[in-house]
Order: C-alpha cells, then structure tokens, then sequence
C-alpha cells in the first residue's frame, strides 16, 4: 500500500485499504465490493487505521458532543455525575478517546451506553470497563458480547469481549436513567441493522442517538446474521422519524455525525425505494446475479453508495432480505 493510513481520510480509509490488499492478489485494482469480498483482513484492516485516525469532537448543545474517528460516531455527556458515552468505539482507538474526553472534562468514565453490539461499537468496552464504567446494553447486545459471534459478511469471527467488557446491566425494551441532569431514554427497535439496536434520546436536549439504524449519505450494512433485515432497516427509521422534529439533532451510526431529520427521511426514502425495485426484480425470477446487474440502487449510488457497502454489496443485501 503506498498511501499511509493516516493520510486517509474516516469517510474512505476501508475503500483504499480493501482495493490495494485486493490488488496485490489479483494484479490490478478491484470494484469496492470485490475488495470487499477479496480481503479477507477486513476487520484487522478497520482495526489498524483506528489506531491511527485522530478524533475529532463535536460540540452539540446541553454538554453533549460526539466524537467522530473511531468504528461508529460516540456520543459523550459530561456532568457532576462523570462523563457518560453512548458507544465505545475500537479499542485501539483508547489512547486517543482518552484523550479527547480529557479535552472536553476532566471526570472520570462512570457510564458506558452500547446501541448494539457490533465490534465498532463495543469493542472500547473493555478498557472503559476495566477502569470502572457501568456499561447498560439491550440483553441481546450482552448475549453477543459473551460468545464467539461470527459475521459471515465480514468473514470473521469475534471473541467474546472480556468480563470487565461486558454490559453489567440489560433491558428488554425500555429503560430510563437520569445523569448529569439529563433524562435518557433507551428504547429498543426490535429487529433493524441487527436484533439488538437501541435508540438513546437526551430529552432537554433534543438529541438522539440512532446507532446503526441510520447512515448518513452511505448504504447501510445490515447483520442477517444477527437479527438484522431490510425491513427492520425501515421500520426502525420510521420509528425514528415518529420521534424526531425538525429542531432535533439526530446523531447516526456512520457517516457524517451531526444530522437532523431531513436526512434521516432521505435515508428512509433511498432504502424503500431500493427495497422495493430489488423486491420486483426478484419476483420476476431474476437471480441474484442478475438483480445485481441491473443497478436497482443507480438512482441513488452518486450519494450513497461510496463507501465500503457499495451499490452491488447492498443490492445482495437487500435481496436477501426480500
């Protein structure tokens, strides 16, 4: 590889690491999606440019930012009651978490929130356990935490995380706390990108946290292997949508990180229209070859589709789950 990672970009390091892991192999650049399927380091490969991709912090409104540069967007609340996270992002990633949550308050991590349980998430909840936070998860979260957990897709298979890494606390479908004078709702989706995706809403603040219920401007990995479908996918925007207002701050998964509803409907929007035109391929006998080949997402790939989940891996996707 000739680029160092550090000079990548967050929004495109997976595509250039993919395409030259996958060119030594095959002697020429690849597509994304035959990058994608080629290098089989995928998750070794996230894992090393998090190492070195600095955080950035974004200041929102009621002493909550989101921090940006580690596996998916974290959102930080500070307070007398210590600082709380909703994720944890990549544990390679603890030395510059550690320090870009000095920047923003010198108290200790004393609450650690998981939206599911997918290692770009959940992963920095070892060492954060380990130095004393209370991690609360949705009781699958905990489930997949606490066994070896393969991802097909990924072509991994994930450890256990340690006992200090686990979720000490879990709910089923609601659960509230009150922290730093903020009330904070978790409410569980149901089955979405995975079966145990949570949304956490700061209520005097008018944020929300969606996890992987939302990408902003790509298309959206969806974990067959854990629950997750297009129409979860769907349904879980819709219900994202139900709670928001113009004036709320939404803060997704992956993508960029402040957002607002506008957004969030045309996310909704792209992935019903590519659910149905992949719908109607299928029930006309197309093969999954075939659907792909006739470009169901093209209306919409200049946006969405240039990251690691491109038009042809999300076409499969959403085939596979229609």
């Amino acid at each position: 590889m000739t680029v160092p990672l550090r000079s990548i970009s967050r929004r495109h390091f997976c595509l250039c690491c993919l395409a030259a892991s996958a060119a030594t192999v095959g002697g020429g650049w690849l597509s994304p999606r035959e990058a994608y399927a080629e290098a089989r380091g995928l998750v070794s490969l996230i894992k090393d440019s998090a190492a070195l991709s600095p955080i950035v912090a974004h200041k929102l409104r009621n002493n909550i930012s989101v921090l940006e540069g580690s596996g998916g967007n974290i959102a930080v609340l500070t307070g007398p009651d210590g600082t709380v996270l909703i994720d944890a992002g990549i544990g390679v990633s603890q030395q510059h978490i550690a320090k870009a949550l000095a920047d923003l308050s010198a108290d200790p991590v004393t609450h650690l929130i998981n939206t599911h349980w997918h290692f770009d998430h959940a992963d920095g909840n070892n060492w954060l356990g380990a130095l004393g936070a209370k991690i609360t998860a949705q009781e699958n979260t905990r489930k997949y935490l606490s066994q070896v957990q393969r991802v097909e897709d990924w072509d991994y298979n994930f450890l256990p995380l340690s006992p200090d890494g686990l979720p000490s606390e879990v709910f089923a479908s609601e659960k509230s706390l009150k922290l730093n004078g903020a009330s904070i709702g978790l409410k569980y989706y149901g089955p979405a990108h995975t079966d145990s995706d949570i949304a956490v809403t700061f209520a005097e603040a008018d944020i929300v946290h969606v996890g992987d219920t939302f990408w902003n401007g790509i298309y959206p990995f969806i974990d067959y292997s854990t629950g997750g479908s297009i129409d979860g996918m769907i349904a879980a925007s819709d219900a994202n949508l139900a709670a928001t207002t113009n004036k709320t701050i939404v803060i997704p998964g992956h993508g960029k990180p402040v957002s607002n509803k506008a957004e969030l409907k045309d996310f909704r929007d792209m992935l019903v229209a590519i659910r149905d035109n992949v719908a109607k391929l299928k029930q006309q006998g197309r093969s999954l070859d075939e659907t792909v080949a006739a470009k169901p997402t093209a209306a919409f790939d200049a946006k969405w589709g240039n990251f690691v989940i491109d038009p042809g891996f999300f076409t499969r996707l959403v085939y596979e789950g229609v």
